[in-house]
């Protein structure tokens, strides 16, 4: 396949699973297994940083009415537990870093956080019927939150955004589009910090061989992608539940373990 086009497609990946429960490291993964090319780290994480400023782009407007009404209670209520839920992400992912934990190499685990994953969009989706909408996000549901951002990360194919999403449903948080928002505001400063902290971990190593057209290209897709399917799936969730994506999920990780071999 013409190594630009390849870059476009996994661009394009990258930017439509980053902010889907569906799980963007999960998706390269098998892309790099079905033929679209191994990348470098600083690629993976340049793309991810587009899919970031998508959403930074997003929720501008949110994230500067938060610092600007810091004196309002419930203003700094809030900002305080995105705070809280980044600050126990930040404390725990040193931690994991420093115990030398990597991805894995092949899908079978991913295929196994896939599948598992849905079951538990479906149960978060079956409770949160059962009760009233709730939109507040109370102190444990932004502790588990930053827990949350921490088991994704641990069990690539979880998906970040899905984990913290039906972390907070599942803790007391039943409303999509509460859940939704939180989840992706303390998503911003998360990815930023580890895309920063990754950068220069590579930077000390040196950035030797990379092909700064490709990274451009794929930066630039990946941007453009996710700021409209962030976009839909915002508009999305107020009128549909996220069972369509736990469908796919057990779907896909079905497929991936009938269809690939378990060291692939």
């Amino acid at each position: 396949m013409n190594n630009l086009l390849q870059v476009i497609l996994l661009g394009v990946i990258e930017g439509v699973t980053e902010f889907l429960p569906i799980s963007s490291t999960g998706h390269l993964l098998i892309a790099e297994k079905l033929g679209l090319g191994q990348r470098s780290e600083v690629f993976n994480i340049v793309i991810q940083a587009g899919a970031i400023l998508a959403v930074t782009f997003i929720f501008w407007q949110t994230l500067w009415e938060l610092l600007r009404g810091l004196a309002d209670p419930d203003k700094r209520s809030y900002a305080l537990k995105l705070t809280v839920a980044f600050a126990i992400t930040a404390v725990l992912g040193l931690v994991v870093s420093k115990l030398g934990f990597e991805l894995p190499e092949n899908v079978t685990p991913v295929a196994w956080a896939l599948i598992v994953g849905g079951l538990v969009i479906f149960v978060a989706e079956w409770l949160a019927a059962k009760k009233a909408p709730q939109s507040e996000i109370t102190w444990p549901v932004a502790a588990i939150v930053g827990l949350a951002q921490i088991v994704a990360g641990v069990f690539p194919g979880t998906s970040r955004s899905g984990a913290t999403i039906f972390a907070a449903m599942l803790s007391g948080t039943s409303d999509r589009k509460a859940a939704t928002q939180f989840s992706f505001l303390v998503g911003i400063p998360t990815m930023y910090a580890a895309s920063g902290y990754a950068l220069l971990k590579q930077y000390k190593l040196g950035f030797g061989g990379e092909n700064w057209s490709d990274l451009g290209i794929a930066f630039t897709v990946s941007t453009l992608t996710a700021f409209v399917v962030v976009k839909w799936l915002m508009r999305y969730i107020q009128t549909h539940t996220f069972n369509a994506f736990a469908v796919y999920r057990i779907v896909l990780g079905v497929g991936l373990l009938l269809l690939l071999p378990s060291g692939s």
